[in-house]
């Protein structure tokens, strides 16, 4: 058993850069850092456009990125979170750089060379050629390994959380009735599960694209964070607002994860055409190529089911050979590895499940209605994104809510004692020797009713049918799960099959279409409707 002061759960920007910001107000504190498989495999490491932020107050403003982000969120951003965020953004991307990221700059200035992507009105993306994400978790990565106070612990599995119910008081989102004390985890070389007690812990476990078929999110990505939170009774928002990427590169043999085509090789100049040749987006959006990426990915799908097809087309020709190397040497690699030259060809490009805009809710310092437990990153719903995302605000909101949380969680740190009498896990269990191959089937099944039943267009028709196939898999699972030995692989399972609930359910309670919620029932929005859908 291991007892620490903060227990953080994912190794992302979130769960990295939250641990640094700890140790700068708690610098003699013990934090625990926990990563399901290896430190380097998360969603941080597949970012590749940049990061937002009003870098040049001569051609920008902080009130302008306000604009964009609320424009994007479809009129359910919380305005003052996304003013705290933008305001605050700089500051903390100029700490990022302190930490060692690098950002490109232009040719032989000083100046960064600020890129522009969907629904930006002005140049404010920082990055690092098309491998942004990459190089920020590097210099995460190196700043941690140097403090003596942070324990990292790979290959670790969270199953669940362990909490404390409180009854006969009433849940609200800012009144905790539940404590959370640490949670419970297996390794990959131990089949037994430990406890590790904490007197603060931090979710930052990333998304849910693994519930999908196409996802751009790599395999770790089972949401497992907002289920455990689910699970504990703790409050889960928005999670019907899931983001459909517009441009991943089209595979007919289904490649996992799908390869993402960044934003920015629009933002540079390219655009998408039908299977025709002709270029679409101006009859869809004022801003054509750049519109926001849930008017993008539907334009997308309409396009598809007009021709038949499975994909549309990319047009990068028009940007000279010399910059699209220099600027995406990653997407120039994969393009020439699969046949593609951009160059010369046009690129099959197909939506695909990239970014939860809901997850678990959370004030204004990461804190979610679990006392002692915070959320950061992609699994928490903070207000910044709304219905949508803007692009490139999601490593920025990593940062900022990981000092929110830091700064909050490490103010009663050295009061607060741990909890005692917190039981080992119930390990009476046996091992199914069909295990395998029956988690195999039905994540499979998984994939197939959220890809065709809650994608893109979805109907009340649909949504009811994945909400009764989902709960057969969900029983099915579940008997497998109390009489099994743990494994991540079957509460991975487990925890996506909630997942795939929790967005059917808050799809089936919205009845409009707002943001990247899109129902051939409801096709418009409904003022009745301006408020977050909570479980």
């Amino acid at each position: 058993m291991i007892e620490t002061d903060v227990l953080i759960i994912g190794s992302g920007i979130a769960g990295l850069a939250t641990a640094l910001y700890i140790r700068q107000f708690q610098p003699g504190c013990r934090i625990d850092i926990l990563s399901k498989t290896s430190l380097q495999e998360n969603n941080t490491q597949y970012a590749q456009g940049g990061i937002a932020a009003v870098w040049d107050d001569q051609i920008d403003s902080t009130g302008s990125h306000l604009q964009d982000t609320l424009n994007a969120g479809d009129g359910l951003c919380d305005e003052e979170i996304v003013r705290l965020v933008v305001e605050e953004g700089p500051a903390r991307v100029r700490e990022l750089i302190e930490w060692g990221a690098r950002f490109d700059k232009k040719s032989g200035a000083s100046e960064y060379d600020l890129g522009v992507e969907g629904g930006h009105s002005h140049h404010r993306i920082l990055h690092h050629k098309d491998v942004t994400g990459k190089e920020i978790h590097r210099a995460l990565r190196e700043t941690i390994k140097r403090a003596h106070n942070i324990h990292l612990h790979e290959q670790a599995f969270a199953v669940d959380i362990i909490t404390q119910h409180h009854l006969g008081r009433n849940i609200t989102r800012l009144t905790p009735d539940i404590e959370c004390y640490g949670a419970y985890i297996v390794r990959e070389d131990s089949t037994g599960v430990e406890k590790i007690l904490a007197k603060r812990c931090v979710l930052a476990t990333g998304g849910i694209g693994e519930c999908y078929k196409a996802t751009t999110n790599p395999p770790v990505a089972t949401g497992d964070g907002i289920a455990m939170t689910y699970r504990a009774k703790g409050r889960i928002a928005n999670m019907e607002f899931v983001q459909f990427h517009p441009t991943s590169l089209y595979s007919a043999s289904g490649e996992s994860p799908s390869f993402l085509i960044s934003e920015a090789v629009r933002g540079a100049g390219a655009y998408l055409v039908n299977a025709d040749g002709v270029a679409f987006m101006k009859n869809y959006h004022p801003l054509k190529d750049l519109a926001p990426r849930d008017v993008v990915a539907r334009a997308i799908d309409n396009e598809m089911k007009k021709s038949g097809m499975d994909h549309v087309f990319l047009d990068a020709r028009g940007i000279a050979a010399d910059r699209f190397e220099a600027h995406f040497p990653n997407i120039l690699r994969k393009c020439k590895a699969v046949g593609l030259d951009p160059a010369v060809d046009l690129l099959p490009v197909v939506p695909a499940a990239h970014y939860a805009c809901g997850g678990i809710a959370v004030d204004s310092s990461g804190q979610s209605s679990i006392k002692n437990l915070y959320a950061v990153g992609e699994c928490s719903c903070t207000g910044l994104h709304g219905s949508n995302r803007l692009a490139s605000n999601s490593l920025l909101e990593a940062l900022v809510f990981g000092r929110k949380a830091a700064e909050n969680l490490s103010r009663k740190l050295d009061k607060d004692n741990w909890k005692e009498g917190i039981p080992d896990w119930n390990a009476e269990r046996t091992t199914d020797p069909r295990e395998k191959v029956l988690l195999t089937q039905s994540l499979k099944e998984l994939k197939e009713i959220m890809s065709f039943y809650v994608r893109i267009i979805r109907s009340d028709e649909r949504l009811q049918r994945a909400l009764n196939r989902l709960e057969l898999l969900y029983h099915e699972t579940e008997t497998l799960y109390r009489k099994s030995v743990v494994s991540p692989q079957l509460c991975e399972l487990r925890n996506m099959i909630t997942i795939g609930y929790l967005i059917t359910r808050s799809a089936t309670l919205r009845k409009e279409s707002r943001g990247l919620h899109f129902t051939s029932d409801y096709p418009d929005k409904n003022e009745v409707f301006v408020e977050n859908s909570y479980l």
